[in-house]
């Protein structure tokens, strides 16, 4: 679905509804920051929300989900094309939460190993260094590839590339990254799905 698509097309909507973003806001029980944002193009309506909106701006959840009118011929291909498009992010955000978990056991048992290694098998010191750069380098790589990171200002996800995640200082569920969208520096969250 294209965020950008349905977000100018919920402002459309509102403005020959003749409703501010504080009107709509009160009328489904939300801030106004959350209309602005999917107005904006950086988030969707959750589900439990889509109803509610659909009733407020008097269209169909197929428009809502399309971003435009959709006439009574397009009706039945566009409400096909929505579910499927449905279907593969469900899939797609079934599949990085399933990656994640896997990444995250992997991570544990290679990294646990090569301390254990490192700590108790006889080596030569720089050998022992090695071992535990090499550690902390697959954990890097496992957790950069699982998941995204969400931009504080902007609310936009993004994989960061592996020079930008070694670098960013982090914290338990931050990690310190410019924004490829907005070009900001921020604490960006760590996130499983969009």
């Amino acid at each position: 679905m294209n965020q950008i698509k349905i977000g100018k097309f919920i402002a459309e909507t509102r403005k020959q509804r003749n409703l501010t973003q504080q009107q709509l806001a009160d009328a489904l029980f939300i801030s106004n920051k959350t209309v602005s944002k999917w107005e904006r193009g950086k988030g969707l309506p959750e589900i439990s929300l889509m109803m509610p909106l659909c009733e407020a701006l008097q269209i169909t959840l197929n428009d809502l989900l399309t971003g435009e009118s959709v006439s009574d011929s397009e009706y039945k291909n566009k409400a096909e094309e929505n579910m499927m498009n449905l279907m593969k992010e469900n899939q797609e955000n079934k599949m990085r939460m399933t990656l994640s978990v896997i990444c995250g056991i992997i991570t544990i048992i290679a990294v646990c190993s090569l301390v254990v290694i490192a700590a108790y098998i006889e080596m030569p010191v720089i050998a022992r260094i090695a071992v535990l750069i090499l550690a902390v380098a697959t954990a890097a790589v496992l957790e950069a590839k699982a998941g995204y990171y969400e931009c504080p200002q902007c609310k936009s996800f993004f994989v960061p590339t592996m020079s930008e995640y070694v670098k960013g200082a982090h914290s338990l569920t931050k990690r310190r990254l410019t924004c490829p969208e907005c070009k900001k520096i921020g604490w960006c969250r760590h996130r499983i799905t969009r």
